[in-house]
């Protein structure tokens, strides 16, 4: 009885390292940093091919410097096991406006990485192997004459392809069967699909690859390669002690918010250096002050990467990412005229931030609002902020940018990623303030929930060309206010 006692507290004590070890900052950036050296040789062999990182994980391992300013985002949920799924909230169709808008780039590199027990992540082995089947049955629907081309003999390809050694032929032939309906909803839906040379192909490669995927070129080219890269290297329970003084973490990139100390992908490649130079006792006080004087850096005049338009309402919507803005502080000083690139007239922006923003003082919230077309509001990351997200976010943002469009104004929505929140207040506006065709009426629908269907939400979210938290969405817009969950 004692033995086994003492096996059981041994193994938890053994556990309980291994978890320390994984969730280290220093094990995480150096373990990155090994990968970051094989994402730079797989560069360097298809050096002419746009390199783009998936979302999240992916910004990790890829430098900006040498990235393509379009990203990715493959969710592995969608591959999973019986719940593959071809998302019309992320369709990814930027990256086939980037194909067929540069005509000379023959394909691409997409990196992302996985935590112990694969080798390839399922956002690599079956999401993206579904995206490209889908878009090339999508392609013969829109294009009828291409099934004589591009592929010799046997026409244009849309076949489902997966890594062999990751996917079994029995779940490749169990998602293929459902690749038809999903490319039909992708046709009929509300998106813009630009025709395509030739149908997407998936490859793969991964640590362990001894010989990388030649590519066909000229007038030999059948298909446009989607060079898929796991970046970390596949180790027995995902950890690996090395010789120069850290663990190896397989996949250091994941859930960065569990480790990362408020770290993000572009604060680590702008300091990269400084942050693999410290020592392990100095590093966590060196990534506080990196993120401190980041939430309070100085008015910069330009956006990094300008927001993006919302298709088909004339450019009075924008979703853009509050780290790309060229002021915020929170709490900080507001501006009275921010421009974009592209949109005439002036503009008010909508900044919902997981930094904790300054109330202002008793009497200055309305002279603030009257000098300012800047309005922040706080949100907490993860489930804790889907509550408030519905009962805050949702009703004051879409006050405060029905009052803006009124003015004349243009309104861009920016969260800390650009993607999570700004996109789901966007859908809400679209619903609010716009009809089917993108049409403005300065007068929001009476009451939510009167002229909103879950098919006009869904129209809607299409256009924003990005993931949303609709649940919280289609709450807000189809439900009294005394029935919102409390």
């Amino acid at each position: 009885m004692d033995v086994d006692f003492d096996i059981r507290q041994a193994n938890a004590q053994a556990l309980a390292y291994v978890r320390r070890e994984s969730l280290d900052i220093y094990n995480r950036l150096q373990s990155i940093a090994e990968d970051v050296k094989f994402v730079h040789q797989v560069h360097r062999e298809y050096p002419d091919l746009p390199l783009l990182p998936n979302l999240r994980c992916g910004g990790w391992y890829v430098d900006p410097a040498i990235a393509t300013p379009e990203a990715a985002y493959f969710k592995s949920t969608d591959g999973h096991f019986g719940n593959w799924s071809f998302n019309l909230r992320r369709p990814n169709l930027q990256i086939l406006h980037l194909l067929a808008r540069e005509r000379g780039a023959r394909g691409f590199v997409l990196v992302d990485s996985t935590r112990a027990g694969k080798r390839i992540p399922d956002a690599l082995s079956k999401t993206v192997p579904i995206w490209c089947a889908v878009v090339n049955r999508a392609m013969v629907r829109l294009y009828p004459d291409l099934k004589q081309c591009s592929g010799g003999e046997e026409g244009w390809d849309v076949r489902l392809y997966c890594p062999p050694g990751s996917v079994s032929e029995q779940e490749r032939v169990q998602i293929e069967a459902k690749v038809d309906a999903w490319a039909g909803a992708l046709v009929h839906s509300s998106y813009d699909i630009p025709r395509l040379p030739h149908p997407l192909r998936p490859l793969w490669i991964t640590p362990s690859t001894t010989v990388f995927p030649s590519l066909p070129s000229g007038g030999e080219q059948k298909y446009t390669p989607i060079i898929c890269v796991s970046a970390s290297k596949q180790v027995q329970e995902g950890l690996e002690r090395r010789s120069n003084g850290f663990s190896y973490v397989q996949g250091s990139g994941d859930d960065h918010e569990l480790w990362g100390m408020g770290l993000t992908p572009s604060l680590f490649w702008a300091h990269k250096d400084e942050l693999l130079g410290s020592d392990r006792g100095e590093l966590p006080v060196l990534v506080k002050d990196l993120v401190t004087r980041a939430t309070q850096a100085p008015t910069r005049e330009t956006w990094k990467s300008p927001p993006s338009p919302v298709p088909a309402v004339g450019g009075r919507l924008l979703v853009g990412a509050i780290p790309d803005m060229p002021t915020f502080s929170p709490g900080g000083p507001s501006t009275d005229n921010i421009a974009i690139p592209g949109v005439d007239g002036p503009v008010s922006v909508v900044a919902i931030t997981s930094q904790v923003v300054e109330p202002p003082s008793p009497g200055e919230e309305g002279d603030e609002q009257a000098r300012s077309n800047v309005f922040r509001m706080h949100l907490a990351e993860g489930k804790k902020g889907q509550l408030a997200l519905l009962q805050v976010v949702l009703p004051s943002c879409s006050t405060y940018i029905g009052a803006a469009l009124t003015a004349g104004h243009s309104v861009c929505v920016c969260c800390d990623t650009g993607s999570d929140a700004s996109v789901g207040v966007v859908l809400a506006v679209l619903q609010m303030f716009f009809d089917d065709d993108g049409r403005y009426g300065n007068s929001p629908m009476a009451g939510a929930g009167i002229r909103a269907s879950k098919e006009s939400i869904r129209t809607r979210l299409q256009r924003t060309h990005r993931a949303a938290t609709l649940k919280r969405v289609n709450e807000f817009l189809l439900s009294e206010p005394s029935f919102r969950r409390r």
